[in-house]
């Protein structure tokens, strides 16, 4: 007569898309690679925008002009995306497919990214149609409206990614949000490093609330999907290689 086995270990890994026995080196190696993600495509796409725009552009006949003006900040932004997602793949591609997250996530970021412009853009505008200097109240309404677009704009982010996250997982549903959640963590910190302002000093303030921003931003959106993907469950043993 068999006996049903009860490994604590086979266990595990047919219930989540991470074993618990890889967590902790996951979660330090996704952080770490998503916040050099962060750092490296944000300089190449810097040095590429700067690159084109005082070497090449001079070059470019009307027509390139054109389209340069029409799109280019779409390739900057897609440069980075590419290289953060791929960052990303490095360490996620043993749980899921590499390409389809490097795809979905740099779409999902593009369109994040233009669809909070847009409306960050759109609020601004409505701002400055009033012609008039705005009172503080109204610049605190304004300023918490913006940031609630930036937040919400991250369901398009969370969504390309369920994508990919849905074939390999059971009830995800709630990943559509967790980008969202990244960016609420993401303001909130910000916030509270602009209220430390005047306790930098005067010569450095700018600068160290410029790098704390980037620094928050870069832990966060690592930190975040981190602990989310180890907590969901997957459809079968997950692979490893």
């Amino acid at each position: 007569m068999q006996t049903e086995s009860h490994d604590p270990i086979n266990a595990e890994c047919t219930i989540y898309l991470i074993p618990r026995s890889h967590r902790r080196k996951f979660f330090i190696q996704f952080t770490v690679m998503t916040a050099l993600g962060w750092v490296v495509g944000g300089v190449v796409s810097i040095v590429f925008d700067k690159l084109v725009t005082d070497k090449l552009l001079s070059t470019f006949t009307p027509q390139l002009l054109n389209l340069w003006s029409n799109w280019g900040s779409y390739a900057s932004l897609g440069l980075f995306a590419v290289i953060f997602a791929a960052d990303q793949a490095i360490i996620l591609r043993k749980y899921v497919s590499g390409w389809l997250w490097i795809l979905t996530t740099s779409c999902g970021w593009l369109i994040a990214t233009q669809v909070s412009t847009a409306w960050i853009n759109y609020i601004s505008s409505l701002a400055e149609s009033l012609q008039r200097n705005l009172l503080p109240k109204e610049i605190l309404i304004i300023g918490i409206v913006c940031t609630g677009a930036y937040i919400v704009s991250g369901v398009w982010m969370g969504f390309t990614q369920w994508i990919v996250i849905r074939r390999y997982t059971i009830e995800a549903w709630w990943w559509n949000f967790l980008p969202s959640i990244a960016f609420f963590v993401i303001s909130l910190l910000v916030w509270l490093l602009s209220l430390a302002y005047d306790l930098f000093p005067t010569i450095y303030r700018d600068q160290i609330l410029g790098y704390g921003e980037q620094g928050l931003t870069a832990l966060t959106l690592g930190i975040v999907p981190a602990i989310a993907l180890c907590r969901l469950k997957t459809k079968g043993k997950p692979t490893t290689t």
